[in-house]
């Protein structure tokens, strides 16, 4: 069995984008256990816990 590249690359950009993600969440102004559920989604439910948190998940606040 011969795994494609093109899969190694996605999974590769997954990962990227939940590592982004993850600090964006950490970043964010929030409280911790609602940081908490979104890491925990971001982590346990790749794909779906992306799109749920780039639609819904806390912003983040730039400090002028």
């Amino acid at each position: 069995m011969q795994i494609e590249p093109v899969w190694i690359v996605l999974a590769v950009v997954l990962v990227i984008v939940e590592l982004w993600a993850i600090n964006r969440v950490r970043k964010s102004a929030g409280k911790g256990s609602n940081k908490g559920v979104w890491i925990i989604a971001i982590v346990f439910v790749p794909l779906f816990g992306l799109i749920a948190w780039a639609l819904a998940g806390p912003k983040h606040v730039t400090q002028d």
